[in-house]
């Protein structure tokens, strides 16, 4: 039985846009090109985020809130991190008006610029000794440049591998946005284990410096690829039959508000439980379970290492399996797996926190976002798919990990160190992920040259693998 929704073929939506002939499949190079830029784009974006969350729970406390206790200094440097997520929208607005009028590529080099300068100049910020408060004012605004680069990488990383692989590999294929992301944590987790190697008063004085300087090659790396890459099939096809919006920002919440609305509470889910996993636990761990800080890059680092794995098998399922039904799978698993996880970060056993670790970035960091990838671009249709990709994903990163760590640690202050609290949060932040795919149809293997959303087009029934 065929998994694919209606054809291209099938008679003018009521937007009067026209369908257009299915894309030709793509040449082998141009998609290995396209893994390769995703995947180190995204590499850079994680870096950048993993080297400030780090830091936020390590050092900056100190170096940029010195004058207040070691629980607010934590949350005061979490709450500079949130002003990147509130960035994210800002930059996804901004992006998304060119990214389906003039193409995937160019969008794709700019954010990424954006995103490596301003983590760069983080390395040359006064401290507050230094300069005063002007110094986490200077901390913030390149936070707030970071954010607003990453508010169309991963979105744009996704409609780009999706409409580059060939029908029935674009799980796997997008999944390498993932892998990307659990490259870039691997790296940012090591960068850091190697500095905390240093003396204290080297790592507090230059140390942290250095850590950000080394996104310079991780630019340079993710820039080489991309100015390489050429446009996608699909979006040359769309352009050309001339189906693309003029206005597509205004599209989707003129047509796709219902969509966006999914695709917003999907993410919100995955992105609370990530982000909570990837920043906040290295917090918990330091101040309320005490462990030795120079294990905390170094279990992040092997974290990512399974998450990366378990992204690419993820993606690959959802070939054979299906977006919707994996995903509700994965997202069912994340409503109860917070609970055992603190219980076995609370014991202090080195041995239960890694284990608890790895799952939670296998499901909710890398693997679970992986089957995203692939869906929701293929949720959209032709007309405005990086737009509704990219604006659904980032109202949900503001929602959602923007302020997870932030929320996190006041939670743990508010109720004298107890974890359930937090728990509780990431399990409903969960249900809304779970609720929502409800409401999401399945898009195996549909037409991506389709105007219109999937949401309104019939669909049968997929097939078993």
């Amino acid at each position: 039985m065929d998994h694919t929704l209606s054809p291209a073929t099938t008679p003018v939506p009521d937007d009067g846009t026209r369908a257009v002939p299915p894309a030709p499949e793509p040449d082998r190079a141009q998609v290995r090109r396209a893994a390769m830029a995703g995947l180190v784009g995204t590499a850079l974006e994680n870096y950048d985020f993993v080297l400030y969350g780090t830091a936020s729970a390590l050092v900056f406390s100190q170096i940029f809130f010195p004058n207040v206790s070691p629980a607010v200094g934590v949350i005061a440097s979490f709450g500079a991190y949130a002003v990147g997520f509130c960035a994210r929208p800002l930059g996804g607005l901004f992006f998304s008006r060119y990214g389906d009028r003039l193409g995937r590529k160019w969008i794709l080099v700019a954010t990424l610029l954006l995103m490596g300068l301003s983590t760069l100049a983080i390395a040359f910020l006064p401290t507050y000794e230094q300069a005063g408060i002007v110094a986490p004012a200077l901390l913030v605004l390149c936070r707030f440049g970071q954010g607003f680069g990453a508010g169309a990488e991963q979105s744009g990383g996704a409609t780009l591998l999706t409409e580059s692989a060939p029908r029935g590999k674009r799980g796997r294929m997008a999944s390498f946005v993932m892998v990307g992301a659990a490259s870039g944590t691997v790296l940012g987790a090591g960068a850091w284990a190697l500095v905390q190697l240093l003396p204290e008063d080297q790592l507090m004085s230059w140390g942290w410096r250095a850590v950000f300087a080394s996104s310079i090659l991780v630019t340079i790396a993710a820039y080489v690829f991309r100015r390489k890459l050429q446009e996608t099939p699909v979006f040359e096809e769309a352009k050309e039959a001339k189906v693309t919006a003029a206005a597509p920002v205004r599209e989707v919440f003129r047509n796709g508000k219902r969509l966006l609305a999914i695709v917003t509470f999907m993410t919100v889910g995955f992105s609370v439980q990530s982000y909570t996993y990837q920043v906040f636990m290295a917090s918990y761990l330091k101040d309320t379970v005490q462990i030795d800080a120079a294990k905390v890059p170094q279990i992040l680092l092997v974290g990512a290492v399974f998450g990366g794995i378990a992204a690419w098998v993820l993606g690959a399922l959802s070939d054979r399996w299906g977006r919707r039904g994996l995903f509700l799978a994965v997202a069912g698993a994340l409503l109860v797996i917070p609970y055992p996880t603190f219980m076995a970060l609370s014991s202090g056993h080195l041995g239960w926190i890694y284990v608890a670790m790895i799952v939670g970035f296998m499901l909710a960091c890398q693997g679970g976002v992986a089957i995203t990838m692939s869906y929701f671009p293929e949720l959209f249709g032709s007309r405005y798919r990086y737009a509704g990709v990219t604006l659904g994903r980032e109202f949900a990163a503001v929602l959602g990990g923007g302020f997870a760590p932030l929320i996190a640690a006041s939670l743990v202050t508010a109720f004298s160190g107890s974890w359930l609290p937090v728990a509780i949060y990431m399990s409903l932040a969960m249900l809304l992920a779970f609720v929502a795919a409800l409401k999401a149809p399945e898009t195996l293997n549909r037409d991506l040259t389709d105007p219109r959303n999937a949401i309104d087009v019939p669909q049968p029934a997929p097939a078993r693998a």
